[in-house]
Formats: structure tokens, C-alpha cells, sequence
């Protein structure tokens, strides 16, 4: 009965998105008593020094607007994907870097014509540096072997090239929030331009409402199949778009949801579809 519990716990903490422990042995909350708190003197309170960040470690952040300017600024200085790696990983108007521990750049072959979108790095994509590595990841790899893709082809016929909305985990696998999306948009969007795809894949809901500038739901947004591309970002200087775009569901809505793998299934034989009309078998 006792290993019965345990099971049914862990299920359920998976279930509610808790897939990483703190410590080896659980914290009795309830044992720990507040210390209690000392009152300085005005004087000593004001005559303190000021506490200082560890090293490497920005003690500031920009705001919301600042952020967002600087972010477009840094992108739009950019002409190749090196020196957006750079940028991004330079750039201080996101408070979530400060509790990731790599930066998700991008994986598979830059050269791809096909170019997909996810949301946020989770844990395996914190601790590794890449996206979708995860159970997810692995899901979304099955998928695309269904109709011969693979991120680690070399041949760029047969690849396909992964990046997010954000390059950041945000704290404990959160859905990104609406400024951190806004922040992070002219970075992703000259991302795409600098990889010059054919087509891109919209993963999930929230990098789909987010390049698509609109808030309808993702099962709505996957019943136009094809669509063109108009960046957000005006300042960045890109009017039109040359290549097609997919909304699909996030392989991590398919682990909870098994039921719509048929719906992702259709958007598979469609991108199929489309690579023979492009020629880009």
C-alpha cells in the first residue's frame, strides 16, 4: 500500500508540471522557525553598505520599454547568426537569465528550409543548452521521422532548425509572461531572417500568437493551414516574408493530450505536402 501512495504522489506532482527536486531529503516547512528580526537604528540602516551581486552578474535590469528598445537595437545590428547568439547572450532586459544556467540558442542545421518555433527552454534544455532535448524534445524528434526529418542530418533537404521565443528557462517551467514575450520578439524574428527558411513551424500557442501578433487560441490558428508572415517588429526593417507558416501543437500538449496526435498527424502530411510543392526533397 506504501509503494501505492508513492506512486500516486509522484503522478500526480508530474501531472502538475513538478519534475525537479531542491534536495536529496524534504524540508519539514513546519519545523523552521522565523528568526526573528532585528531593528537597527536608523543611522546603521543608512550608513550600510550596499549589497553586492556575485560577479558576472548584472545588480540591475532594464525596464520593460528600455528592454524592449535595446533588444530591437541589438537585433537589428546583426547579420549573422553568430553575432545573434552573441547579442542575445550579451543582453541584460531579462531577469529570468539570472536564475537559467545556459542560454537555448538554436539546434540542428542552420541551412534547413525548415525552421520551427517553440515556446521556452525547460530543465533538460537549461542544463544542456538546447532546445527540445527533453521527453518532449524526444516526442518531437519521433515526429518528424515520420516523414524523414531529422535535426542532425547534414543534409539540409532532410534537417530541420529549432529555436524558441525565449532563449531562457523561466523559474520552475512557467509559461513565458506577456513582457518577457514582447522583450524577446525582435531577437526570434531576426532569427528567422538571418535563417532565410521556407517554411516555419509555429510550436505551441505562445510563440504562435506571439509572431502572429493575434490571441486567438492555437486550435484555432491550426485550421489555416498556411499563412504569410508580417513581422512585429517594424523597426526591424522586414516587410514581407518569403517563406510559409505552420501553426502545430507543442509535443508537450501531446504527452498530456494523446488524443490530438492525429490533429499533428495531418500537420505532418501537409508540411510533406508543401516540401513537394517547394521542391525542397
Amino acid at each position: 500500500m506504501q509503494a501505492k501512495a508513492r506512486q500516486a504522489a509522484l503522478e500526480w506532482y508530474l501531472d502538475n508540471g513538478v519534475d525537479e527536486t531542491l534536495a536529496d531529503a524534504p524540508a519539514n516547512r513546519f519545523a523552521l522557525a522565523p528568526k526573528p528580526v532585528e531593528i537597527q537604528p536608523a543611522a546603521e540602516v543608512f550608513s550600510a553598505a550596499p549589497v553586492m551581486q556575485p560577479p558576472g552578474v548584472p545588480q540591475t535590469f532594464l525596464g520593460k520599454s528600455d528592454a524592449r528598445s535595446e533588444a530591437i537595437k541589438l537585433a537589428a545590428a546583426c547579420n549573422t547568426l553568430d553575432e545573434l547568439r552573441e547579442a542575445i547572450a550579451g543582453f541584460d532586459g531579462l531577469a529570468i537569465r539570472k536564475t537559467a544556467t545556459n542560454m537555448v540558442f538554436a539546434d540542428g542545421n542552420p541551412q534547413s528550409p525548415i525552421m520551427l518555433v517553440g515556446e521556452a527552454p525547460g530543465g533538460d534544455e537549461d542544463r544542456l543548452g538546447k532546445p527540445f532535448v527533453g521527453v518532449s524534445g524526444q516526442l518531437l524528434d519521433r515526429i518528424f521521422a515520420s516523414i524523414g526529418i531529422s535535426r542532425a542530418d547534414t543534409d539540409p533537404k532532410k534537417s530541420v532548425y529549432i529555436s524558441n521565443i525565449l532563449n531562457w528557462r523561466p523559474p520552475g517551467n512557467r509559461t513565458p509572461s506577456p513582457a518577457e514575450v514582447e522583450i524577446s520578439l525582435p531577437f526570434i524574428e531576426k532569427h528567422i531572417m538571418l535563417a532565410q527558411p521556407k517554411i516555419v513551424i509555429l510550436c505551441g500557442g505562445v510563440s504562435a500568437k506571439a509572431l502572429l501578433g493575434t490571441d486567438e487560441s492555437i486550435s484555432k490558428l491550426r485550421k489555416t493551414t498556411w499563412r504569410d508572415y508580417r513581422p512585429q517588429t517594424a523597426e526591424l526593417g522586414y516587410s514581407g516574408s518569403n517563406f510559409s507558416i505552420m501553426t502545430t501543437y507543442h509535443p508537450a500538449y501531446l504527452l498530456r493530450t494523446p488524443s490530438q496526435k492525429r490533429a499533428v498527424w495531418a500537420d505532418m502530411l501537409a508540411l510533406d505536402a508543401k516540401r513537394d510543392a517547394l521542391e525542397l526533397k
